[in-house]
């Protein structure tokens, strides 16, 4: 068995993670089916993900890389990587709830969570939720919190959306 170090992207990308940030928006505007200023732009503005099935919220390229890295689906790699996905959901829901109670926010919280479903997402191929939670990320570090509750709403909308989608996919 096989060890891989670094981040989900990485391993299922099997080259260093993109950071996600303006210099990457032309990069981000051609694999992204959303609109650029999601992206790049004004991070409050962005609207949640629609897409016409569910599977076309996935980049069939991460997919197809996951099953590459199992080619006989004997390991069960794709439903392994879903269900961690999941259980990190299951682990990562209730701290963000937590993080959004009272009248101030916890942007410590709320940029670790964001940071880590990042990743977990774009090892998914879930290109968009992955884009809007470095915009969450960025604006909880930069302690921006103007919008970040709407941020968060169609966060949590963009994830229901990758649950639905995965599901199909399995």
């Amino acid at each position: 068995m096989a060890v891989i170090v670094g981040s989900a992207s990485a391993m299922v990308s099997r080259r260093p993670a993109l950071a996600l940030t303006r210099e990457n928006c032309a990069f981000l505007r051609a694999v992204t089916p959303c609109s650029p200023s999601y992206i790049c732009g004004d991070a409050a503005r962005s609207p949640p993900m629609t897409a016409s099935s569910p599977a076309a919220l996935l980049d069939p390229e991460a997919i197809k890389r996951l099953r590459e890295l199992d080619p006989s689906g004997n390991n069960k790699l794709l439903e392994r990587v879903v269900a961690a996905f999941a259980s990190s959901l299951e682990r990562l829901m209730p701290e963000l709830a937590r993080a959004r109670e009272g009248d101030t926010l916890d942007l410590t919280v709320i940029r670790h969570i964001s940071h880590t479903l990042k990743s977990s997402s774009a090892s998914l191929g879930a290109v968009a939720l992955s884009a809007r939670c470095a915009d969450i990320e960025t604006m909880a570090r930069e302690g921006r919190d103007a919008g970040l509750s709407e941020q968060l709403d169609a966060m949590l909308a963009d994830i229901q959306q990758v649950q639905t989608a995965l599901a199909a996919l399995l």
